[in-house]
C-alpha cells in the first residue's frame, strides 16, 4: 500500500484529487464517469466523506476521506485498500456539512 502526504486547501480541490488519483490509479478518463460521495456520520456527528466513482461495466472504485486522521483511503474494485494518503491541510467538514 503506497503512503503520502498532501496539501488540500477547501472541499472542492478534496473531491478533484480524489476523482484524480481514483482516475489515475485504473487509468480511466477524467471527467468521463460520474462520481457520488457522501457525509459519513458517527455518533450523529459528520467524521468523513465516502467518495465512488462509477466505472465502466458498473465498476465502483471508492475512496474515504476520514477526518480523525486527515487521511484518505483509496480502495480497488474488490475493496481492497491499495492507497493511503496523509492530508496536511483539510477543509473543515462540519462546515460544509451545515
Amino acid at each position: 500500500m503506497l503512503s503520502s502526504a498532501e496539501q488540500i486547501g477547501n472541499l472542492e480541490n478534496l473531491r478533484q484529487f480524489v476523482v484524480d488519483a481514483l482516475c489515475s490509479q485504473n487509468q480511466l478518463e477524467p471527467g468521463a464517469f460520474p462520481v457520488s460521495e457522501r457525509i459519513l456520520v458517527r455518533g450523529g456527528r459528520p467524521c468523513g466523506l465516502f467518495f465512488c466513482l462509477h466505472g465502466p461495466r458498473s465498476v465502483k472504485f471508492t475512496a474515504i476521506w476520514e477526518t480523525e486522521q486527515n487521511t484518505v483511503l483509496f480502495y480497488d474494485a474488490s475493496g481492497e485498500r491499495i492507497r493511503k494518503v496523509r492530508l496536511v491541510r483539510a477543509p473543515r467538514l462540519e462546515a460544509t456539512a451545515a
